[in-house]
């Protein structure tokens, strides 16, 4: 019996799992691929903080541009939390060992707010929507440098990892969460883990517009689904953050680290057409109105110095050579917006508690802790997964506990069964292929009633083929298709989801944009809500 099961192995999961572990309690983590392998390992651009290391800065400056950019729809009180704590939270992660790139010291403006000299002088870059150079990175490797250095804390603490664990449902009794059930990879069986408390550290859904999402493939949601079928809310899945800088074709992310750096967005005959560092809801529709007309839209890394971006941004480098076939020092990179962040998610209070549900808790992409609002802030993703992991395991261990009466328990076996000896006519990698087009085109950067309504009746119809879709694959052991098909399931449930969401809220604001609705209105200005009732999926 552990004190407290993580589900992810993120950054989120491994900052409560390092948290409660040092606070001594026994700590299991479960996650679908290896612990390094998360979603935060592709992480660029940087973790925000007003260390003022570069120019002058505070956190009441951050706080102004995080609710900016959320527009009107953030928890002040949960946005000063997070960037109050911004500077003791790169405290923690240099005592973690994170290698964030340096900068001369003797450039340094003094700044009170920081109490350990080797704050003073990690360097700092600005991001869109922030109004000074604020995200501390290491290199364009900064979430990988994080994952890397908490997990080796995390062996050092004792936490217990359970790999290749990917989570079928939470163990709920009367509800209550005791745990989850797990289908083991390489096992080919169930394995269900109980704890006096569950985290759901899972991630964010963008895999649902498959093949137009930086996101790495397996970003579908699975902990947001599993909550909602035990009865939690879900609150502003609507708002989709679309990145405007990935590569044209393989939507591998060129960060914005680039263009803090001096990078130019141009059109085809190399004039720049918007600021590039606005807020990204802004930049990506800026790029998506000239690509909609036709035309194509470039990102232009001449301007800055060679030596800057072999020192900055190595690993993009690579990337466009690789994947793009040119050489970004002699011509421009052709790129498109992309999905790249679910500011929506599980309804969560301020103690990061999920609403409705004993013994659950969320925290990072996958919940809502109403930080966003409308569109993220680059360089906070990375500053909530810390702070609010970190947070969620000490409110979860604080919190009194009932054991767990192990007597009782749901067991998904049989649905696991059935879905083997499923005979069927349909794929559903096609399917998921299809889908992903038809949400970047009908829910995507600009809507409109018609057309989201068109994805909700494609959506109904591939949910009523669930029953006739069938496994390619019959092993027990390591059986990958298995898993996408449960990412499948997870993500038709959330593609609703969102469709629901979007076409209840009738404005645009932020990363929700809609042709027929094109300016805010005042009686939107709360977040939306989701529920399952009945099996079914409705605004409440």
């Amino acid at each position: 019996m552990f004190d407290l099961l993580i589900i992810g192995s993120g950054g989120a999961g491994l900052s409560a799992a390092l948290e409660a572990a040092t606070a001594g309690a026994a700590v299991a983590v479960a996650c679908k691929s290896l612990p390094t392998q998360a979603q935060t390992c592709m992480a660029q651009g940087g973790i925000n903080a007003a260390l003022g290391n570069v120019e002058p800065d505070t956190p009441e400056e951050h706080i102004a541009d995080t609710l900016r950019s959320a527009h009107g729809l953030a928890d002040e009180m949960m946005v000063r939390s997070l960037c109050e704590s911004a500077p003791e939270t790169i405290e923690w992660l240099e005592r973690m060992l994170v290698p964030f790139s340096r900068i001369d010291p003797s450039k340094t403006p003094h700044s009170s707010l920081l109490t350990h000299h080797s704050l003073q002088t990690i360097a700092q870059r600005r991001l869109g929507g922030a109004s000074h150079p604020r995200a501390c990175y290491a290199q364009d490797f900064t979430g990988l440098k994080i994952l890397q250095s908490l997990y080796d804390r995390c062996l050092e603490a004792g936490v217990a990892f359970y790999p290749e664990h990917t989570l079928v449902d939470l163990i709920s009794t009367d509800g209550r969460v005791e745990g989850a059930h797990f289908w083991h990879f390489a096992e080919g069986e169930v394995h269900s883990i109980r704890a006096k408390a569950t985290l759901l550290a899972t991630g964010g859904f963008g895999d649902l517009y498959h093949g137009h999402s930086t996101n790495a493939y397996g970003a579908s949601g699975d902990g947001v689904a599993a909550a909602l079928r035990a009865g939690a809310t879900l609150s502003d899945m609507e708002y989709v953050q679309f990145h405007p800088t990935a590569m044209a074709g393989s939507a591998l992310l060129i960060s914005e680290g680039a263009r803090g750096a001096g990078a130019i967005l141009v059109d085809e005959e190399g004039k720049r057409f918007t600021d590039e560092l606005g807020p990204r809801d802004q930049v990506a529709r800026a790029i998506f109105e000239k690509i909609d007309a036709g035309e194509k839209v470039f990102l232009d890394l001449r301007p800055i110095p060679h030596r800057t971006l072999e020192e900055l941004m190595p690993q993009e480098l690579r990337l466009v050579r690789l994947h793009a076939r040119i050489d970004p020092f002699e011509e421009p990179i052709p790129i498109q917006p992309a999905v790249h962040y679910s500011m929506g998610g599980i309804d969560v209070d301020r103690r990061l508690a999920v609403r409705g549900v004993e013994g659950l808790w969320a925290a990072g992409e996958c919940s809502d802790a109403h930080v966003h609002g409308a569109n993220r802030l680059g360089g906070n993703s990375l500053l909530e997964i810390i702070a609010f992991g970190r947070l969620a395991a000490q409110n979860a261990l604080a919190t009194p506990k009932i054991v767990p009466d192990t007597r009782q328990s749901s067991d998904p076996s049989s649905r696991i069964e059935a879905i083997f000896s499923r005979e069927g006519k349909f794929n559903s990698y096609h399917k998921r292929k299809i889908l992903g087009k038809r949400l970047y085109h009908d829910l995507g950067i600009i809507r409109e009633e018609r057309g989201m309504r068109s994805v909700l009746e494609y959506i109904d119809e591939l949910r009523a083929k669930l029953a006739q879709t069938a496994l390619q694959d019959r092993a027990r052991r390591f059986n990958r298709a298995l898993v996408e098909y449960l990412e499948y399931e997870n993500g038709l449930l959330l593609a609703e989801a969102v469709a629901q969401a979007a076409l209840w809220r009738r404005e645009s604001r932020g990363a929700h944009w809609r042709k027929d609705y094109p300016q805010e209105r005042e009686e939107y200005a709360r977040a939306s809500k989701i529920r399952l009732k009945n099996g079914e999926v409705e605004t409440c």
